[in-house]
Formats: structure tokens, sequence, C-alpha cells
């Protein structure tokens, strides 16, 4: 039996992801917090299992992985999890909770799952936000006011710094490491955060109304279509042998945003992250 995890799989992306690798053969694990939400999921997948969890908490997400673990070695490991606020919170572990759900809980989650997705593949979910990135990553929090957006941002480019990274570290080894971009899609993040003008930096908030129809395009789309990236990084055949790719809206590879591939950049998040998820 081929099994594979979808974080944040109940609903929007992680849910379509999660039915398309059950499609192609899998018995999906499903990661989410709410344990009605998890049923319906389940419901609707078939053949999968939900596993509740506060990917915010790196607690929870330390025992999350000892239960995967426990089940038996994982063939795909999708970390679809991903957050955006209005406003500026912390997580249980004090924690910038953009930077926590982003980026950290996909990057613990991975690191101690190495062993048991081994000879599989891992895909993280990326976005073009990564472009409205500040690179700084002394802190969890970047220098200057909370703007929602660009913070996501920040925290998917920290994580498309890392999953590129990982790739290379893993080259030769038989685990496969992708980063998958869905576009956009019409989810309840982006019904409803990405409405609040609060999100952007000041210069673009004057220019909220083009801003907000700009969102309102790029997220229009169907979350079936924006999974469709991930679940061909999981299972495509044709990446058999390859990693290190970044696989756009279109399901197929793009360049990666070159940024990403900054040794400074991917040295800081590095650093960061281990000190912050084992503390």
């Amino acid at each position: 039996m081929r099994r594979a995890v979808v974080t944040a799989g109940t609903g929007g992306i992680g849910l379509e992801t999660a039915i398309g690798l059950a499609a192609t053969g899998h018995h999906v694990t499903v990661v989410g917090r709410s344990p009605e939400r998890g049923q319906a999921a389940v419901d609707r997948i078939g053949d999968a299992t939900f596993v509740q969890a506060d990917l915010s908490s790196l607690a929870e997400v330390r025992a999350l992985a000892v239960r995967l673990a426990s089940d038996g070695s994982l063939d795909v490991l999708v970390n679809n999890v991903g957050a955006m606020f209005a406003d500026r919170t912390e997580t249980v572990d004090g924690i910038e909770a953009t930077f926590a759900v982003n980026h950290l809980s996909p990057y613990l989650l991975t690191e101690l799952l190495l062993d048991t997705v081994k000879n599989g593949r891992v895909v993280n979910v990326t976005s073009g936000a990564v472009r409205t990135a500040k690179r700084v990553f002394d802190e969890a929090a970047p220098p200057g006011g909370y703007y929602g957006f660009h913070w996501y941002g920040r925290a998917k480019l920290a994580n498309l710094a890392y999953t590129l990274h990982l790739a290379e570290r893993l080259r030769g080894t038989g685990t496969s490491v992708f980063a998958a971009d869905p576009g956009g899609a019409a989810t309840p993040m982006t019904d409803g955060t990405m409405r609040d003008p609060r999100i952007v930096s000041p210069g673009l908030r004057v220019l909220w109304p083009l801003v907000r129809r700009t969102f309102e395009r790029a997220t229009s789309g169907p979350a079936s279509v924006a999974a469709r990236p991930s679940v061909f990084a999981a299972t495509d055949p044709g990446l058999d042998g390859e990693t290190g790719l970044v696989i756009g809206p279109r399901a197929r590879p793009v360049p990666a945003y070159r940024p990403s591939l900054d040794p400074r950049t991917v040295g800081a998040v590095l650093a960061l992250s281990e000190r912050l998820s084992f503390r």
C-alpha cells in the first residue's frame, strides 16, 4: 500500500490534493485541526485517515511526526499547510504565527520524517507571494510594520529556500524534494484575509481597489485546479530520479525564484529554523 500525508488536507487545495493522491492509488492521511472537517474529508476522499493536529504548535508537530512514523514508511509527504493573518499574532511557542505556520511547521515535520519518507517524495507548497518578501531572516519577524501578505511571502520564501537546499542535501539518496506553486484559488484564506487592506503595505493600500481586483482575479479559480501542481510533483512518473524542481501553476517545472537560491538567504533561513525548532 502506498502511503501519502497531506497537511491542512481537510479543505481547499489540501483536500483536492488528497483526492488526487487517492485517485492514484495512495492511502492518504489528512492532517487538520477540526475532527468534523476531518471526517467530512475522509468521507469524500474514500481511502483516507484523519489525524488531528494544530500545526502552529511545535509540540504538536513533533507528536504528529511520531504518530506518522509509527504507521510505517511514507511514499509522499505534502506540506500544504499555510495561513495568512490580518493582525500580528504569536503561537503557543511565542513565535510569530505567519513564520511558524508557513515555514517552521513544514520544516520541522519534514526533518523529523526524513527516515520515514526515505526513497519517497517531499512536496512543499510555495507561493508567488515570495516576490513580495523582505529577505532578512535574523528573527522570525522581519523589521518594520506588520503586513500579512508580505510576511506570508517572506515565510514562503524561507520555506522555498529550505526546500531547494534540502533537495541538494538529499540528492542521490533516492528521496526527491519538490516545491509546488498552486497559483491561486478560491479558498477560505483567499476569500477572507485577502479581502482586508491591512495585509498590504501602506503604499499599496492607496491602490487597494486595484490591488483587491488583482487578488480576486488571481484567486478566482477552483481548488481542484490549484492542487494539480502538488499532485503532479507527488506522483508523476516523469519526475522519477528528479529533485529540486519548482512545479508551477500549469503543473510543469518553472525556474526557481532566484533569491531562494542565494547562499546568504539559505544560510540565514537554516540557522534561524534550527534555532527556533530545536531549542
